[in-house]
């Protein structure tokens, strides 16, 4: 049992499908980069580390993780790597970054956005791992997911192990918006086939591009974290990642100012404000307000000769940054028939407009000028698409909500595809490979017999579909309610897989959670 209790440890933690419930007293949140060291210091322990990072690389109480790293006397920090705007943050967009010499560490700091934006066989031969901790803003043209991209392709080609110390999205996990990048307009502002707002979370992102890489890939996710929060729930103080994303509301603004690229149509006050020459603030003001967009108010102001509108924000959760980017590049559209980029037919010839939408389609619709509804219409399906894929990488599923049932183990809830419930038998039903796995097991199914089989150490767990009886190491021990099928999903008691795999259980009846945790 010492030995099943170790790995426990070891694994649980570890980029495994972990998720879901648990926010209004959810547990307490902690960031990727101290769970590595609080779980997973192993992953790191003896080796000679590289690590891309830039100013936002920081745990909670603000300290950089290159100097984390630095003062850790049981692994080398040999390498670090800097995306767009360098390592420091202090950049322009789309400036130039020359690698240099730490100026205290002196180790080399390789930049990804000069010479080249993909890590060499030279800067890769020194270390044993490479570790990636940057914060992100949720949407797909914000490079710092490219640069993630990239390196986990090279890392890949030349052998190198990826760690991912994941982050908060900061617009939360459910917003998902825009049409799907296609294939033909993969770029570097545009690094998969992803929609303008993905959800996801880094290590999320991470999973969903291996899915074509196939890197080693080790995402140490979040504590306490759910899909549906937002950065302000994280307690987190905001640092500025690029000299253009401040605070808080120009991370929200970004996709609702910043898409018109070549249309004339512009942001402006870091992504708080959007207009044009030829535009009325009064008229763009009163086709947004009226459009009903949630959680946000579109204030007229006029900007020297151009006519906009300024983002009031008075709802962070609702509020759909990617949707109302697209609304209000329609509506400018009606207003002053701006000229749309258009990219000819060779892969040089692609406008970055149509880059930026990773589609062409957007600009042929503005060209027609259609309402922004008939827009979304006509991209629903390819999102509805998007997110089925989506679910199979991702970690989180959601806080604790009114109904319904959370499941938290080792203080991250749990993400299930199939609800959990009460039986009547009073018993907490839930998924069997998410609990399973969450606890550090190996899940095998025989359809023939309907049994499922857990391994984790020197525990082995046979369960019948519809059998009152478990096998717990070859011993037959009566259980009080029976797994079932629903949805397709084989439905387990939790406490009696759990607490056979060497966890505790605790229930909260006013949450509706269940807390799983390693047994002391």
């Amino acid at each position: 049992m010492r030995r099943l209790l170790a790995l426990l440890l070891v694994t649980a933690i570890v980029l495994i499908p972990l998720t879901s419930p648990a926010r209004a007293a959810g547990p307490a949140f902690r960031l990727g980069n101290e769970v590595l060291y609080s779980r997973c210091h192993h992953l790191i322990a003896g080796k000679r580390v590289g690590l891309i990072t830039n100013q936002s690389g920081v745990n909670s109480q603000g300290r950089s993780v290159i100097d984390v790293l630095a003062s850790d006397p049981s692994l080398q920090l040999v390498a670090l790597y800097g995306p767009e705007h360098g390592i420091d943050g202090k950049a322009g967009a789309g400036a130039y970054v020359a690698s240099y010499t730490h100026p205290t560490l002196g180790i080399p700091v390789y930049s990804l956005y000069g010479a080249t934006r993909t890590p060499t066989e030279a800067m890769l031969k020194d270390i044993d791992v490479l570790l990636y901790d940057i914060q992100d803003v949720g949407a797909r043209t914000y490079t710092y997911i490219s640069t993630l991209n990239y390196a986990m392709k090279a890392a890949k080609q030349y052998g190198k192990p990826v760690i991912v110390l994941d982050r908060p999205n900061p617009l939360g996990g459910e917003i998902v918006e825009a049409p799907v990048l296609e294939d033909a307009f993969k770029t570097f502002v545009g690094v998969d086939n992803l929609p303008m707002a993905h959800g996801m979370t880094v290590g999320e992102l991470a999973r969903f591009f291996n899915r074509d890489i196939g890197v080693d890939l080790t995402v140490v996710p979040m504590e306490g974290y759910s899909r549906d929060m937002i950065y302000q729930d994280t307690g987190l103080a905001w640092i500025a990642t690029s000299p253009n994303i401040p605070d808080i509301d120009s991370v929200f603004g970004y996709m609702a100012t910043g898409l018109g690229e070549g249309t004339g149509i512009y942001q402006f006050d870091k992504f708080k404000w959007i207009g044009g020459k030829g535009i009325d603030a009064n008229r763009f003001a009163v086709l947004l307000n009226a459009a009903g967009l949630p959680g946000v108010t579109f204030v007229p102001e006029t900007i020297g000769s151009a006519g906009g509108v300024r983002l009031r924000i008075t709802d962070y959760r609702t509020f759909n940054p990617a949707r109302a980017g697209l609304y209000a590049l329609a509506y400018a559209r009606r207003l002053n028939s701006f000229t749309v980029p258009t990219s000819g037919s060779t892969p040089a010839s692609v406008v970055m407009f149509d880059k930026i939408m990773g589609t062409k389609r957007v600009g042929q619709w503005l060209i027609q000028k259609l309402l922004p509804q008939e827009m979304e219409r006509r991209y629903a399906a390819e999102l509805a698409a998007f997110r089925a894929e989506r679910q199979r990488h991702l970690i989180y599923g959601y806080g604790a909500r009114p109904g319904k049932i959370a499941v938290i183990v080792h203080n991250t809830p749990i993400f299930f595809d199939t609800e959990p419930y009460i039986d009547g038998n009073s018993r907490t039903m839930a998924p069997v490979r998410a609990i399973a796995e969450a606890l550090g097991a190996e899940v095998g199914w025989d359809g023939a017999l309907w049994l499922v089989t857990l391994v984790s150490g020197e525990s082995t767990v046979r369960l019948t579909i519809g059998s009152s009886v478990a096998e717990v190491n070859g011993v037959p021990i009566a259980m009080d309610t029976v797994p079932v099928i629903r949805n397709s999903r084989t439905m387990v008691p939790v406490r009696f897989v759990s607490e056979f795999l060497g966890a505790d259980v605790g229930w909260d009846g006013p949450s509706s959670t269940v807390s799983v945790s390693q047994r002391q």
